[in-house]
């Protein structure tokens, strides 16, 4: 098992690399220059391919779409996680699959996912629908597509085979927008939602007591063990303002990101939020532009994204504002912005 300790003793969240590997493989068997495409995400060989040395999280995501694009598969992380031999998760498999029931299980995912990635935390919600909320520590969520839809891919595998029973969702949604995909709709059982408020799948509420067929009390034991280890020695936390982005994110479509409904969702007064943000050298006004700005370029790489829709995307009441915004964050409108980025992908990769 890999061991987020042998990394750097920084804050930024990383991950065991399981996802980055077997992407590389692929891009490898097509024949194309993986290790220049590393280099651009900022991760090393050693880093995706030594069992004992993590990657930054957020190089794992930005290798997962450099390659997706490379592969021309936009559908990169499910068909992985799609594909992928379970077992290849490592620990926490191992842990789930020898728990006693699938609500026991998924709890227990909950408490140790960190195991595999610091940058991802779950949330098992018990009640009418038995659901599984994911959310990103330390890392800006709407920067990525296929590590998270890999998550909630696997985490639907997981539970068919444990339970050997083909388990449907209620429900599947993603914050991000993208066109729907057939395959994913076919495989999951339902209509995947994307543009959602939350990363969530849901089971109805009678799986939490399906058996675990392999369950099996004494090696439970023993990796639970194993896994209370690594975790106290964890020391993650992140920057306040990714937090605070990601809870603006899914709100700015809507008109609400303002700085009161923020800080109720991040549980404290607006009057901390300030504080908190100026402790950073940032104030809430800033954290809205930059992210803005950040969403806009990640959105115009989407030429099927009308330019209207980005504007409403970012809480822009018309196209106008969007394009004033655009111009003064690049120098460009975002016509232009976009024609740039198209240019630069019809390039040779030397």
């Amino acid at each position: 098992m890999r061991d987020p300790m042998s990394q750097s003793s920084s804050a930024r969240p990383s991950a065991e690399g399981t996802l980055s590997r077997l992407a590389c493989a692929r891009a490898r068997a097509a024949g194309l220059d993986v290790d220049s495409l590393m280099a651009e995400a900022g991760v090393t060989r050693r880093q995706v391919e030594e069992e004992n040395v993590w990657l930054p999280a957020r190089g794992q995501i930005r290798l997962l779409e450099l390659l997706a694009d490379a592969l021309q598969d936009d559908f990169l992380g499910f068909h992985i996680a799609h594909d992928m031999d379970l077992r290849e998760i490592g620990l926490l498999y191992y842990v789930l699959n020898s728990s006693d029931l699938l609500g026991e299980a998924l709890r227990r995912g909950q408490r140790y996912c960190a195991v595999i990635n610091e940058g991802v935390s779950l949330r098992v919600r018990i009640g009418k629908d038995f659901g599984v909320a994911f959310n990103y520590v330390g890392v800006n969520r709407l920067s990525d597509r296929h590590q998270i839809e890999a998550w909630v891919t696997s985490l639907v595998r997981i539970c068919r085979e444990l339970t050997d029973r083909r388990v449907l969702p209620s429900y599947v949604r993603f914050l991000h927008r993208r066109k729907g995909s057939p395959e994913m709709d076919a495989f999951m059982g339902c209509k995947v939602e994307f543009s959602a408020d939350a990363d969530e799948v849901a089971f109805p509420g009678a799986a939490q007591q399906m058996p675990i067929r392999a369950a099996d009390p004494y090696l439970n034991r023993l990796l639970i063990e194993s896994c209370e280890q690594v975790r106290s020695r964890w020391a993650i936390g992140g920057p306040f303002r990714t937090r605070v982005e990601n809870a603006i994110a899914p709100l700015l479509p809507h008109g609400k990101a303002a700085s009161s409904e923020i800080a109720h969702q991040l549980g404290m007064s607006p009057r901390t939020l300030t504080r908190r943000l100026a402790a950073e050298g940032l104030t809430f006004a800033s954290v809205v532009n930059n992210l803005r700005s950040d969403l806009a370029r990640h959105y115009l790489e989407d030429n099927d994204l009308p330019i209207s829709e980005i504007a409403w995307l970012l809480g822009f009441q018309e196209v106008s504002a969007f394009t004033h915004a655009h111009k003064r964050w690049t120098g460009r409108t975002p016509t232009e912005t976009r024609a740039v980025q198209n240019h630069e992908r019809r390039q040779p990769t030397v």
